[in-house]
């Protein structure tokens, strides 16, 4: 029984591996390369700073109705606020000759002056990082089709390496055994440095990979999202992403104030932080029972950490909703926030990246060593 349980084992690893080896390949180099994207834009990109001044914001009204000159005929999409040395932008999504194209308007958040305006996407228009963003979620190709491989690859290799494990697990815990099985022989023979590369490297990387690709499910398939968090809450279903409605009955009171609506539950939100790292809201409101909402992260360069806030767009009035505050929030609540952060390694800060830039690229090798090693016994 042992002996047969190792060769289906075995089987499945060798199979498993040669069906998904190219897609975990794609997918390992590109999230290596994504992962510092943030970092290198900035340095590219210096005019998305400005000198950090000790006064208040402009309102969120002022920056729209200056973004709008530069993108007229469009309604923005999206406005957000950096600290206190980032520029704030205004987004617009719009249609182009049946593609989408997503432009930018940065401007001084404490003046409101115009910096510059940006379109990374579009006809005829090519942005590296986004390219390398669509190959890693669903390899260039139109996304019902190439996400779905991608998640059923990623499914895959979480299986590879667990019988991968179950593969190196020495026979006997003696001294020599286990350091043969953690220690790359750089001095053997090519054969067997491609071995060791692939197995001790793959042990290695083991616990990371998993959580890599636990992290990317969540995103390829709701059905393992919402089995994630029934776990992890002990037996609740994961709530649906709820967004508020304003009371249309007190839209007569809509003009009763000089101050647009938005300026106002800004100004509300802002009363309750010293020094938030960034805030977004959603400058258009379409239905007339939308409400406001604005978010607040309070960890620069993480996502996590962040609050929401919501309002009658009429009366202003908060209206809170399950898991709209960080702290409050369960177990559940918190890890599903962590996902992003967790699985570009951002949960730990640089460190965590420059961790998640090596664990990728060796995810993205072990495919090839694999590779190798079957032809070589062919």
């Amino acid at each position: 029984m042992n002996s047969t349980f190792k060769k289906i084992n075995s089987w499945l690893h060798l199979w498993l591996g040669l069906a998904s080896g190219i897609v975990v390949c794609i997918v390992g180099i590109t999230g290596a390369l994504y992962v510092f994207h943030q970092e290198i834009e900035d340095a590219l990109e210096p005019w998305r700073f400005v000198e950090a001044q000790d006064k208040n914001f402009v309102p969120p009204s002022q920056l729209i109705d200056t973004a709008k000159r530069y993108v007229p005929g469009i309604e923005p999409t999206g406005l957000t606020y950096e600290d206190k040395e980032g520029a704030a932008a205004v987004g617009f999504i719009s249609r182009e000759n049946g593609k989408i194209a997503f432009k930018v308007v940065f401007m001084n958040p404490y003046t409101g002056e115009f910096i510059r305006l940006k379109e990374p996407l579009g006809e005829g228009r090519f942005n590296f990082f986004h390219f390398i963003e669509d190959g890693h979620r669903r390899l260039w190709l139109p996304q019902d089709i190439g996400s779905k491989i991608v998640g059923i690859s990623t499914l895959i290799f979480l299986i590879i390496l667990i019988t991968g494990l179950i593969m190196w697990w020495p026979k006997k815990w003696s001294k020599q055994q286990l350091k043969r099985s953690l220690t790359i022989k750089r001095n053997s023979n090519s054969k067997r440095l491609i071995l060791d590369l692939h197995n001790v490297m793959g042990f290695y990387i083991l616990l990371f990979g998993c959580v890599f690709a636990i992290t990317g499910l969540v995103w390829s398939f709701s059905w393992f999202g919402n089995s994630l968090y029934y776990l992890t809450s002990g037996g609740e279903s994961k709530p649906e992403h709820e967004h508020p409605h304003s009371d249309i009955k007190n839209a007569h009171l809509a003009d009763s104030d000089s101050i647009p609506a938005i300026d106002r539950a800004f100004y509300l939100t802002m009363q309750q932080f010293n020094n938030p790292q960034r805030i977004y809201m959603t400058p258009t409101l379409r239905e007339e029972d939308e409400s406001i909402e604005i978010v607040v992260s309070l960890i620069k360069g993480k996502y996590y950490k962040h609050n929401e806030y919501f309002y009658d767009r009429y009366t202003l009035e908060p209206i809170r909703v399950k898991g709209d505050r960080y702290e409050e929030s369960v177990f559940a609540d918190k890890l599903d926030k962590m996902n992003y952060d967790i699985h570009t390694g951002a949960i730990l800060g640089l460190p965590g990246k420059i961790l998640a830039f090596f664990i990728s690229l060796i995810i993205a090798s072990l495919p090839v060593t694999g590779f190798i090693l079957w032809w070589n016994r062919r």
